[in-house]
């Protein structure tokens, strides 16, 4: 297949699965379109003034460190920031009730340090690994 249609073949596809989408939320929301159109509005307005600020932030933050290890440094804040962005309603007790007890059960706040932990450990291990390769390719370059 060329390349073009395999391009073709993927939009295809992605609207497909968009028409699917729409249709469903039409059919399950009951008609209220209003209520949908203003959360996906919020979803736009959080992005685009909460996420891609902080992403240039990072980006603009990280700018000085060597090449080797910036991409690495980027790809665990913006994965540490993405989840600690979602779970941050969890973190901070939205909804919690004291009538209630099996509503937010969880230690969310421990929870969200022990994910942020083994990002930032797997982040650390595929540095190394990949400097690994690096100076194993370097070395072998010199034989």
């Amino acid at each position: 297949m060329s390349p073009l249609g395999g391009r073709l073949l993927g939009y295809g596809a992605g609207g497909a699965l968009i028409a699917a989408g729409l249709g469903g939320l039409v059919r399950e929301s009951g008609f209220d379109l209003v209520g949908w159109a203003v959360w996906f509005g919020g979803g736009v307005l959080v992005h685009d003034a909460i996420l891609a600020p902080c992403v240039l932030l990072v980006g603009a933050a990280t700018a000085r460190l060597p090449r080797s290890c910036r991409w690495h440094v980027q790809g665990a804040l913006m994965v540490g920031g993405t989840v600690t962005l979602v779970a941050s309603p969890f973190v901070l007790g939205e909804g919690r009730r004291a009538d209630n007890p099996s509503i937010l059960p969880l230690p969310y706040g421990r929870n969200l340090l022990i994910v942020l932990a083994a990002v930032l450990l797997l982040t650390a291990c595929i540095a190394l690994w990949q400097r690994r390769g690096s100076r194993r390719r370097r070395s072998d370059g010199d034989r």
